[in-house]
């Protein structure tokens, strides 16, 4: 039998959610740009407050809320300060693609990643291949997600896998449906503060579990003397933490899903603001979630079965069951705001890049509306199917989902902004060379130096998309007068 006074809690917050996916699909109906800027990009209205918060929901996952702190729980400070190099993500990603992907997809009326890359290469290849991508990279990713979250319901409920499942699932699914972009951006921001109050509550109940903090550390130093170092012992080589600072640092440049949040944004004030708010709260989230699983190694001194139940159980023990109730919505924040990130991006990949562009059948905004809603609501569908009994492999996929889209996009986002040589063949190239590299390296094993797999991953996208650039077509005169502006 399950907690009643922990589920009662998160069916209210699920159920504003809904609420809020109710009130943003009314904005729609009367929005000036038209349905498709409405739904997949939130009529580019998003002030710096919104922005900071839907790109850090976006980015932070089941990996940022109930993984990390799990490793850090055995590993110690070591994974701390491994996770701390995320703190630059929304400065990184806003402060280099933010302001020419604002400029540049009002221009060409883009609303995904791909209609960028549509207009500055010019090919159905690239088009296809990114499309591609995006649906089987971030498929394999949300139905990792929609597990993370119904097992982290499940232990903290006491209620069966399931019905967590069914409870997550159809939530997220029909919220990001029936309110498009808009409510995913707004679901998010409120998804951003429950993150960070369940942090500091968190936090601060498993401290004065543990005795203060002094006493603490002292029994983390008499238990695992190891964790109270930067190499967690030596278990974490130095090679592998510099090639963190590309995995979770210049790779995110990569990632169709946090970049795409470069589009919508209202004006130059929100994204200077959204800059500042987003390095502060990611780093107080990773510092803060972080220490819990280090400090919660000092509550829970008997053996935990996985990483992944260590929040779940310090929730529970430290925490009064309303409480619980409550702040285990961080984490489930955490999964919800990234599968509905994806989630309306897959819609979009279909809808507005593949069938708009290529059917030649016209399209009223009823049609287009219609359309959109069901894309959508069959992708949640069919990811929901495939968690009830997830194959083999999928957990396996998910690992490398995330480094599939940096060496997927990475080289034809930056280049495609910053280098005016850059071509439809650099990007190809690039992008078949880069995923099929990553797919080596992690099936192989293989490691360089003791680094992450994406390190010479990108370095071989890299040359692949310089050598490729320079032996195609050059790009015509209307791209770059388009991307750079007249000499």
């Amino acid at each position: 039998m399950g907690n009643s006074m922990i589920l009662i809690p998160m069916i209210i917050y699920l159920v504003v959610m809904l609420g809020i996916a109710v009130y943003t699909s009314k904005i729609a109906q009367g929005a000036k740009g038209g349905f498709i800027e409405e739904y997949f990009i939130g009529g580019r209205s998003m002030g710096g407050f919104v922005l900071a918060m839907t790109i850090i929901a976006t980015y932070s996952s089941a990996s940022s809320f109930v993984g990390g702190p799990g490793v850090a729980f055995s590993k110690g400070l070591g994974w701390v300060f491994l996770a701390m190099i995320q703190v630059p993500t929304a400065f990184l990603t806003l402060g280099v693609l933010g302001k020419k992907f604002a400029i540049i997809s009002r221009k060409i009326d883009a609303v995904t990643v791909t209609d960028f890359l549509r207009a500055r290469y010019k090919s159905d290849v690239v088009v296809i291949l990114s499309s591609v991508a995006i649906l089987a990279f971030f498929a394999a990713t949300m139905v990792a997600q929609f597990i993370g979250g119904a097992r982290l319901f499940q232990a903290v409920t006491g209620y069966s896998y399931v019905m967590g499942l069914a409870i997550f699932g159809i939530v997220v699914v029909i919220y990001t449906t029936v309110g498009g972009f808009r409510a995913v951006a707004l679901t998010d921001a409120i998804q951003g503060i429950v993150m960070i109050f369940a942090t500091i509550f968190l936090l601060f109940a498993v401290i004065k579990a543990g005795g203060g903090m002094e006493k603490v550390i002292d029994t983390i130093m008499v238990s695992n003397p190891g964790a109270l170092e930067p190499t967690a012992g030596g278990t974490i080589s130095k090679p592998y933490i510099l090639s963190f600072w590309i995995l979770v640092g210049l790779g995110v440049l990569g990632l169709p899903q946090t970049t795409v949040r470069g589009m919508g944004f209202k004006d130059s004030k929100s994204l200077h603001n959204a800059m500042i708010i987003g390095t502060f709260v990611v780093g107080f989230l990773m510092l803060g979630m972080h220490l819990v699983g280090v400090f919660g190694a000092s509550v829970l001194t008997e053996g935990i079965e996985s990483s992944d139940l260590v929040v779940p159980t310090l929730t529970i023990q430290v925490l009064h069951p309303v409480l619980a109730g409550i702040f285990i919505a961080g984490p489930l924040a955490a999964i919800m705001s990234t599968v509905d990130s994806m989630l309306i991006l897959a819609s979009a990949a279909i809808v507005k890049d593949l069938f708009m562009h290529y059917s030649k059948s016209e399209m009223t905004e009823k049609k287009l509306s219609k359309l959109s809603f069901i894309t959508t609501a069959v992708l949640g569908i069919i990811v929901f199917v495939f968690s009830i009994k997830p194959p083999d492999l999928i957990v396996w996929i998910n690992l490398f989902a995330f480094g599939g889209l940096e060496a997927a996009f990475l080289c034809p986002t930056i280049f495609g902004l910053y280098w005016k040589k850059a071509n439809a063949t650099g990007a190809v190239l690039s992008f078949i060379g880069g995923v099929g590299a990553y797919f080596y390296y992690t099936i192989s094993g293989v490691k360089y130096i003791g680094m992450n797999q994406i390190v010479p991953t990108i370095a071989i996208a890299i040359i692949l998309f310089v050598i490729g650039s320079y032996i195609g077509k050059k790009p015509d005169q209307e791209t770059l007068e388009l991307f750079y502006g007249k000499e």
